[in-house]
């Protein structure tokens, strides 16, 4: 029986996953002020991703959820209307069960 963390990635869809944020990227100023924040949630046997980087330009939002079998995306014009989704998918993800084990600026090494 596979284990559900044994998987082979699909590289392709990795690098569509890349393109997307890459996309984001593109729209930030260098030296614009930047604001990251990462949460790790944890229900059962699984664990849960959900990310935002926002910046003047607008906001990326990625959901890595171990039942999906790619990270999600979704890019904000409006930065504001980016943190109200993050703070409403985090507050529904409580109610499914999940809890939060981190959040915070993202984690390093």
């Amino acid at each position: 029986m596979k284990d559900a963390f044994d998987f082979e990635p699909d590289f392709d869809l990795e690098d569509e996953f890349q393109d997307e944020l890459s996309e984001f990227d593109d729209l930030i100023d260098e030296g614009e002020n930047v604001v990251l924040r990462t949460a790790i949630l944890q229900k059962n046997n699984m664990v849960a991703l959900l990310c935002i980087k926002s910046a003047t330009a607008g906001a990326a939002i990625c959901r890595v959820d171990p039942r999906e079998a790619v990270p999600a995306v979704q890019l904000y014009d409006d930065k504001n209307a980016a943190l109200e989704w993050f703070t409403k998918s985090l507050r529904t993800s409580k109610q499914n069960g999940w809890s939060v084990v981190y959040d915070g600026l993202p984690l390093q090494g």
